[in-house]
C-alpha cells in the first residue's frame, strides 16, 4: 500500500527560519520531520511513498539523493564512471521506496493529491497525511477501522492544545482555576488519511482538499473520522520546532515507535 505525504506548501509561520529550506526538512534531533514521519509509517509496513513537492522541491530531492554518501565512509573511483562504493559497516538500512512528484508551487492540497493519481497504480486504498505533523496513531488500527466502515475516505480527529492558557471562573467571575494550555475537546482534522482511490472523482485542479472535496464526502456521507487520543503535534511555528527538539531531547519522543 502506498503512502502520500503532502509536502509542498511553504512554511510561512516560521519567518526566517522556513525561507530558503522547505518546511518537510526542518530538522527534530538532527533529521528532518520528514524522515521521522516516513520512520512511523514504515514501522508498520508501509514503506512505499509518495512526494508531493513543491516549494524547494529540488532540496528534499537531493536531501535522500545524497543521503548515503553524506552519512557513510566511501571510496570514490575518479578516472572510471563516477561510481563510489560505500563501506558496509555504516550503510543506511532503511527499506524505503520513493517516488518524488513535482506538484506545483502553488497547488493547493487537493490539486496536489490529484496530480499524483497516476503513480497509485493499481492500489484500491491508499494513505495519505501533511508532511509536518507527528503522531502515534495506530496505523493498523485506522485501516482496519476504514476497511470496516466501506466509506471513500477517513480522516484522523484529534483534540488539539489550547494556544493559550484557561482560566475557570465562578457564578461571581472569580477566578477558581489555572489551566495551562490544556486539551481542547473539539475534534479537528489531524491529517493521517486512508482513501479509496474513487477519492481522486471528487479532486479537481484546484482543489483545497479541507474543502470542497471533504464538503462533498461528508454531505454524501463517505467520509468517517477515526479518533485519536494521543500524541499529535504539528509543526507550524518556530516555536512548535523549539517543543519538538525539546521533547526528543529530553526523551519524550512519542512518535517515535522504532
Amino acid at each position: 500500500m502506498k503512502t502520500v505525504i503532502l509536502c509542498g506548501g511553504r512554511g510561512t509561520r516560521l519567518g526566517e527560519h522556513g525561507i530558503n529550506i522547505p518546511k518537510a526538512l526542518i530538522e527534530i534531533g538532527g533529521k528532518p520531520i520528514l524522515w521521522h514521519l516516513l520512520k512511523l509509517y514504515a514501522q508498520h509496513g508501509l514503506n512505499d511513498f509518495i512526494l508531493c513537492l513543491g516549494y524547494l522541491g529540488d532540496s528534499i530531492k537531493r536531501y535522500f539523493l545524497d543521503q548515503q554518501w553524506l552519512d557513510n565512509d566511501f571510496t570514490l573511483q575518479m578516472k572510471a564512471s563516477g561510481e563510489f562504493e560505500l563501506h558496509n559497516h555504516r550503510i543506511n538500512s532503511e527499506n524505503w521506496r520513493i517516488t518524488f512528484v513535482d506538484t506545483g508551487m502553488e497547488t493547493n492540497t487537493g490539486g496536489r493529491l490529484k496530480r499524483i493519481q497516476e503513480y497509485i497504480g493499481d492500489d484500491e486504498t491508499f494513505c495519505a497525511t501533511y508532511g509536518d505533523g507527528l503522531a502515534n496513531v495506530d496505523l493498523q488500527a485506522l485501516l482496519n477501522f476504514h476497511s470496516a466502515h466501506g466509506k471513500l475516505a477517513t480522516l484522523t480527529a484529534v483534540n488539539p492544545r489550547s494556544q493559550f492558557g484557561l482560566l475557570k471562573l465562578d457564578e461571581s467571575d472569580a477566578v477558581v482555576e489555572f489551566q495551562e494550555k490544556p486539551l481542547l475537546q473539539e475534534w479537528i482534522n489531524g491529517g493521517f488519511f486512508v482513501f479509496n482511490r474513487g477519492v481522486f472523482q471528487y479532486l479537481q485542479d484546484s482543489s483545497v482538499l479541507e474543502r470542497e472535496p471533504f464538503e462533498q464526502l461528508a454531505r454524501e456521507q463517505q467520509i468517517r473520522a477515526f479518533k485519536h487520543v494521543g500524541f499529535w503535534k504539528c509543526l507550524d511555528t518556530y516555536k512548535d520546532h523549539l517543543e519538538f527538539n525539546q521533547l526528543w531531547e529530553t526523551g519524550q519522543s512519542e512518535w517515535k515507535n522504532w
